[in-house]
């Protein structure tokens, strides 16, 4: 039988990462689960990413549990994420889980972006939260939209987000976009003040075609704020779902109703007789 692995990523900055690493590190070594940094996972054979740190941490171990085809379980230290853990647990907890292989597997749908330059595709990638097309100076951006081949409409405004349900309760949900559950499928997509009567948060089908032309200058992409890339006047960046999904883990089993009110500390007390 082959020696179990995981993949640990930390956020370096948090000295509490550090801690909390050394921890779960010996605790996995006392069961003979090896721990692999990102540099050595590749054919690893590795069953699971584990990161400690924040959501944008959790966004970078999205990238490896997706390229090995893995859970990736995300341990916040600190404010409460979306998609790491919400109740607290000790690091015993966390080396248990995973030891024992008890955990609750959760798909998260991805969002495929390409760019087109004179007809051709010359870059292309994914997110799990959101892509964002913006203006690079304090020029306004003019874009025009469509949808399935279908003219939407034509902004000038500060950028655009396309985002996935997961993505709806990031960037996307500061700039006005609607809260998606994660279960539901669904792009959300919303100009960032738009000079336009009609510029209203979408929801829109995951199986149609996000068509965004770039009609001015100094535009630049981001999907997730990782993959970044600087577009040109007539570029033309294609949004679609992505037909791969990354499989979140939990400890437990949560309602994203709970999450909602822990992460925005909505008030329910006195709610249903308490």
């Amino acid at each position: 039988m082959s020696k179990r692995s995981i993949v640990m990523l930390i956020n370096s900055s948090r000295n509490e990462a550090h801690g909390a690493a050394e921890k779960i590190t010996e605790a996995l070594s006392r069961a003979e689960i090896e721990v692999l940094s990102p540099q050595n996972a590749s054919e690893s054979g590795a069953e699971i990413v584990l990161v400690l740190g924040g959501d944008g941490t959790i966004l970078r171990g999205a990238e490896i549990a997706l390229d090995l085809n893995i859970p990736l379980l995300g341990i916040n230290l600190g404010h409460v994420g979306f998609m790491a853990e919400v109740d607290s647990f000790t690091f015993n907890d966390v080396a248990q889980a995973i030891i024992e292989r008890e955990y609750v597997l959760d798909q998260r749908m991805l969002l495929s972006f390409a760019v087109k330059r004179n007809n051709v595709v010359i870059q292309s990638g994914w997110s799990l939260n959101e892509i964002c097309i913006e203006r690079k100076s304090t020029t306004m951006l003019d874009l025009f939209v469509q949808i399935d081949q279908r003219p939407l409409s034509r902004w000038g405004c500060d950028g655009i987000i396309c985002a996935t349900p997961t993505g709806s309760t990031a960037y996307a949900f500061s700039a006005g976009g609607p809260v998606l559950w994660p279960e539901v499928q669904a792009l959300v997509l919303l100009p960032i003040a738009a000079h336009a009567l009609f510029a209203r948060p979408m929801v829109i089908s995951p199986s149609s075609t996000i068509i965004v032309t770039i009609e001015s200058l100094d535009a630049s992409l981001s999907a997730d704020a990782l993959r970044k890339m600087d577009l040109q006047k007539d570029d033309q960046i294609l949004l679609t779902k992505n037909d791969a999904q990354v499989t979140l883990a939990h400890l437990k089993s949560t309602i994203f109703t709970d999450r909602l009110v822990a992460k925005f500390k909505l008030p329910i007390e006195g709610w249903r007789g308490e």
